[in-house]
């Protein structure tokens, strides 16, 4: 840690429709160092949404300072933020947005496409990616052959292809149970030991446990930030995998 990532000055977003406006952020400052597992906490219409677009580069906020990694991108253009995006976050999603039809190979290669990679280097990218969250085994299958928890994975693999700084994670185990959670968590704490700062959206307290850094929004402001000793997620996962009954035996025939 220690190299800041992510500056955010006095950033504010107003939405117009027709004379009413929202004010969404109203003025919110904060700073994320490389390595930070950051998460962003607030109830429905608290601001915490518009936060991660504009963190995302998906929206420019009306006034304020934005630096993504050195780099001035609240003032930049729609081609200038794309190029952005590509190149410094990788994005998932609590829905997983993965092609259904596309095994998890060509899932994960498809940020690659976008980049002009050659399907060679596309094929050892996504596979390294794949083999990283544990999914080497499945680069063959599609969506509906894997669980929820392992289409988490693919789209995991999928954000890290491109190699970002930053991973900005919006509700990421929202369709997920609650020991499949702790598996994406613990990964996302073994990226972060590996210097990849991740930015995690949830209304959940049990998700944010695992969190070095809790940030509450409410009324589009930065109410509070604090910093807190994160929970294991591999030794909670171990401790659950413990406790789970045994999965059931063949049924014996009656004679």
């Amino acid at each position: 840690m220690g190299q800041a990532l992510v500056v955010v000055r006095d950033v504010r977003k107003v939405y117009k429709t027709g004379d009413v406006e929202v004010h969404a952020l109203r003025g919110v400052s904060m700073t994320v160092e490389a390595g930070e597992f950051v998460a962003i906490m607030g109830s429905s219409g608290s601001g915490k949404s518009t936060l991660m677009n504009v963190l995302g580069c998906l929206d420019r906020p009306t006034s304020g300072t934005y630096l993504l990694a050195g780099r001035e991108v609240s003032r930049m253009d729609k081609n200038e933020l794309a190029e952005v995006r590509n190149e410094v976050l990788g994005f998932v999603f609590q829905s997983f947005n993965l092609l259904a039809r596309t095994s998890a190979l060509e899932n994960v290669e498809l940020p690659l496409v976008y980049r002009g990679v050659s399907s060679r280097e596309r094929a050892r990218r996504a596979t390294e990616a794949l083999e990283r969250v544990g999914l080497g085994a499945r680069l063959d299958h599609t969506p509906a052959q894997l669980s929820g928890g392992q289409q988490q994975r693919v789209a995991i693999a999928r954000a890290l292809v491109g190699a970002p700084k930053v991973i900005l994670a919006d509700e990421p185990t929202g369709n997920l149970d609650s020991m499949t959670s702790v598996e994406v968590m613990a990964l996302f704490q073994e990226l972060g030991s590996q210097g990849i700062t991740v930015v995690l959206v949830t209304h959940e307290l049990d998700i944010a446990e695992f969190a070095s850094r809790v940030v509450v929004v409410k009324d589009g402001l930065l109410v509070t930030d604090e910093r807190q000793p994160p929970k294991d997620a591999a030794r909670a996962l171990a401790a659950a995998r413990a406790a789970a009954p045994p999965p059931p035996g063949p049924r014996e025939e009656r004679p």
